[in-house]
């Protein structure tokens, strides 16, 4: 089969399998990707995601990451809420997780989709054909590969943006020794608008197309381990997981694909943050089990849970923080005495 019509039919099998959007790059596609990456290290941005240094000369470059690599494919799968994620900031009473970790862990999801394409592709190919699919966990920068491969650009916020889908979706990659048919690249068409930047409660964006971690709320109520830095939390509100307020507002949003994943339908919804911070290790586990919450252990999530009901202005929740002073984790009762102190 000539590569070109290989191309096209990878494309509509990816689509019969439930992606979104695909587009196709070579591994050396983005060389301006390392320099980024070398600035937001230097800068000391990423904070405590010391993994991004460990590997930057692969993180940095898509061709030395598999040599032997001509082509990387990259997919779009939606995961549209079909309610508007900022609602839930007007209930103090309740936790905000992010529209992402609503329902079944996406890496699990993705990659078996992806390995399902993947094997349909080396069905196909020539023998001796090689692939390996990637969903975000491996030193792959996939923002920028997708930008190249034609499925959209990366916005002011640095997330991915497309004008078909907005910014509701995952990317996959399959890097594959086949040299298909390569996409044109997308360029930016955020224009003058500003709303992600402007509605950051941390104001986590030194400049368009920039983020400093350190102040994101993604970053602060996920990866960051142990205390908060007390002038921070008062920014976080209600949202215990994540934060999609730079999504959500985003006018490209009017495109938006709904989600064709039955997987990735709410189960977690706005819960009660006084139910929450009862949770001890067993019944967190029980409570998020499948999902990506999960992996920041009970103590992470309690301590963010915390901060919420610090901020939530309601004295009746104070006694519910008091229970966790004392806690066996330094930060849960640090974030404990926190709230305490801000509901007396």
């Amino acid at each position: 089969m000539k590569l070109d019509d290989l191309k096209k039919q990878l494309e509509a099998q990816a689509r019969a399998e439930g992606f979104a959007a695909m587009g196709i790059c070579a591994p050396d596609a983005v060389p301006e990707a390392a320099g980024r990456l070398a600035e937001f290290l230097e800068a000391g941005r990423h904070g405590q995601m010391g993994w991004m240094a460990e590997r930057v000369a692969w993180r940095g470059s898509a061709a030395a990451l598999w040599p032997e690599a001509r082509s990387v494919i990259m997919l779009a799968e939606c995961y549209t809420p079909e309610v508007d994620p900022l609602a839930v900031l007007r209930q103090p009473d309740r936790g905000a997780v992010s529209v992402y970790a609503q329902g079944k862990d996406y890496h699990d999801l993705v990659k078996r989709r992806l390995k399902r394409l993947g094997r349909w592709l080396l069905d196909q190919a020539e023998p001796g054909a090689e692939i390996k699919v990637f969903v975000d966990t491996a030193p792959v920068m996939e923002k920028p590969l997708a930008q190249a491969a034609g499925l959209g650009w990366q916005g002011k916020h640095t997330n991915l943006l497309s004008r078909g889908l907005g910014n509701w979706f995952f990317l996959g990659a399959i890097f594959t020794t086949l040299d298909l048919p390569k996409d044109a690249p997308e360029v930016s068409h955020c224009g003058t608008c500003t709303a992600c930047l402007d509605i950051c409660p941390t104001r986590a964006f030194p400049a368009p197309y920039q983020l400093d971690a350190r102040r994101c709320i993604s970053y602060l109520t996920i990866e960051h381990r142990g205390p908060v830095d007390a002038a921070l939390r008062g920014m976080m509100g209600n949202r215990i997981y994540g934060c999609d307020d730079c999504l959500a507002v985003c006018p490209w949003n009017k495109f938006a694909v709904a989600a064709a994943e039955i997987g990735y339908q709410p189960r977690v919804g706005a819960p009660e943050l006084a139910e929450l911070a009862g949770l001890d290790d067993a019944a967190f586990r029980a409570r998020f089990s499948g999902s990506p919450i999960k992996r920041i252990g009970r103590e992470r999530f309690v301590r963010n849970v915390l901060y919420a009901i610090g901020n939530s202005g309601l004295p009746r929740l104070r006694p519910v923080a008091a229970a966790l002073i004392g806690d066996p984790d330094p930060a849960v009762d640090d974030a404990a005495r926190w709230a305490v102190d801000r509901l007396s």
